[in-house]
């Protein structure tokens, strides 16, 4: 039973002269931005252009909004601005990858989403590899904000299969930008939070299509904590953790690549969606979970169960699939999306909080040892801390990857070996619907935050963590990075009109 995982999509859909508070896609009492005065839907990049022209001659300020991956009030400044929302912005151009070939290319507008390019490319024999990650967020969106799916094997950074962007900086003019490792400029365009312009295109690498498998194990906590978490995940082409910390289990996932020939099966994913009768029972139980731990011990019981079995339908008749492994096409196996009777658990007020902290991949084992003592800390006060999330906590994995702000980028002045790659914890919570909205002993998470913040090398994930979390985040981060980054976003927005409270935290507009 899939539950809560917010997608930051905008609820307004019109323009305003005074100022409105721009929510999330779980609408009101998530806010986004706190004084939008304008949202523009413009249909193409020469729109966005004049768009971006007319700020600049009037001194407003702009925030691009695609399908959306923020959960937080950071996503623009607390100052008058605008969103320009690029969905609508969504061509797909230059197709080629000739037969035989290993890779080829394709140009995207910035709205276009994982499951457009998806489908397209399908149709045409390709997809982009491990380069991608939810199936409702735009391309323009995952490059600025640094996502990735999980891997150490092969990149699985979004910006890792950008092979150029085109980027309307703040004066309204469109700077292309060749991937270059020893540019500045495209060191900070690939993780840009935004800050440097709109991202209008993307040329991407692709692939040969291919078909493979996911195959699921449930670990013993004790074998984890204590065992070569590297090994599990290294050889795989993507594989994670999920963390049941009331269960003291883990359940390990982990897909590779088969013959195209070798079975019939069309696996699909189901990501986040769910029926009304899941959702209610759901949302009633994790209510009560407010002020009642054993509602929150018997959820987490019950989303192990369900989480050990595929969450996972034949496409071609949308039956279930009962056992591992599942086969079926790159992307439907690896993301998938909405099974077709179904609605995502935003539309049902399933909402959550979130953390996502990444860290060496060293030091897996002590970073979640770690954990696991503030959950036992809890436990000898007579306090029982679980998950409330779906899929338990998600243990996720990055390959090394150099560029200023992402969560992958290594020779940094913290000394800590993150050559090897990284290794992300992803704490998303229930928010109660009732109440005061606050969580089951809501210092707990706080306490993990700032416990995780203080005693390790981390850096946080741009768009899954509070204001509070960022602030006390940038100790953490090189300050020559910090510098670098900022003299190129002063080359591309000299005025700020791009600016955001997550630009205002690392200090770039002092």
């Amino acid at each position: 039973m899939p539950l809560f995982r917010r997608l930051a999509v905008p609820a307004l859909l019109f323009s305003a002269s005074t100022a409105l508070v721009y929510n999330t896609f779980d609408g009101e009492g998530f806010p986004a931005c706190y004084n939008v005065t304008k949202v523009l839907s413009p249909t193409s990049v020469v729109e966005m252009v004049s768009i971006v022209k007319q700020a600049a001659k009037d001194g407003s300020r702009l925030r691009a909004a695609g399908k959306g991956h923020s959960w937080y009030d950071t996503q623009c400044s607390d100052a008058q601005t605008v969103i320009v929302r690029t969905e609508g912005v969504h061509g797909i151009y230059d197709f080629t990858l000739p037969s035989g070939a290993t890779d080829g290319s394709v140009v995207v507008d910035a709205g276009v989403t994982f499951f457009q390019l998806a489908e397209y490319l399908h149709e045409r024999g390709a997809s982009v590899g491990y380069t991608l990650t939810n199936w409702n967020i735009s391309f323009g969106g995952s490059v600025a904000m640094g996502a990735h799916r999980s891997s150490i094997r092969e990149h699985s950074m979004v910006a890792a299969g950008a092979l150029a962007l085109d980027i309307i900086d703040g004066t309204g003019n469109i700077r292309h930008i060749e991937r270059d490792d020893g540019n500045d400029e495209w060191l900070a365009a690939s993780t840009s939070l935004g800050l440097l312009g709109i991202i209008a295109k993307i040329k991407l690498k692709i692939y040969p299509d291919t078909k493979v498998y996911a195959k699921q194990d449930t670990l013993d906590e004790k074998d984890v904590l204590n065992g070569d978490i590297y090994g599990l995940i290294a050889p795989f082409a993507t594989a994670n953790l999920w963390y049941w910390p009331y269960q003291r289990k883990f359940h390990h996932r982990y897909y590779d690549v088969v013959s195209p020939d070798s079975t019939p099966q069309e696996g699909f994913q189901n990501t986040f969606s769910v029926t009304e009768v899941e959702a209610i029972a759901a949302r009633t139980l994790l209510d009560s979970g407010k002020y009642l731990p054993t509602s929150n011990m018997l959820a987490e019981e019950i989303f192990f169960g369900l989480w050990s079995k595929p969450n996972f339908r034949e496409k071609t008749n949308n039956t279930e699939i009962h056992s591992w492994p599942v086969y079926g096409w790159n992307y439907d196996v690896l993301i998938g999306g909405l099974y077709p009777d179904q609605k995502p658990e935003w539309d049902y007020k399933l909402a959550g909080l979130t953390l996502e902290l990444a860290f060496p991949v060293t030091m897996a084992n002590q970073m979640l040892k770690r954990v696991r003592s503030l959950f036992d800390a809890e436990l000898s006060k007579g306090i029982v801390m679980t998950s409330t999330y779906r899929s338990g906590i998600n243990i996720k994995f990055g390959k090394a990857y150099f560029d200023l702000l992402g969560q992958g980028t290594y020779n940094t002045s913290d000394g800590a070996d993150w050559t090897k790659g990284t290794v992300m914890f992803d704490f998303p919570s229930y928010r109660p619907t009732i109440g005061d909205h606050k969580r089951f002993n809501e210092q707990f998470y706080h306490k993990v935050a700032n416990t995780l913040i203080a005693e390790f090398p981390c850096r946080p994930h741009w768009t899954k963590n509070s204001r509070d979390v960022l602030t006390k985040s940038v100790k953490n981060l090189d300050p020559d990075h910090l510098r670098r980054f900022n003299e190129v976003r002063k080359r591309f927005d000299p005025d700020g009109i791009y600016r955001s409270v997550v630009g205002e935290i690392l200090g770039f507009y002092k």
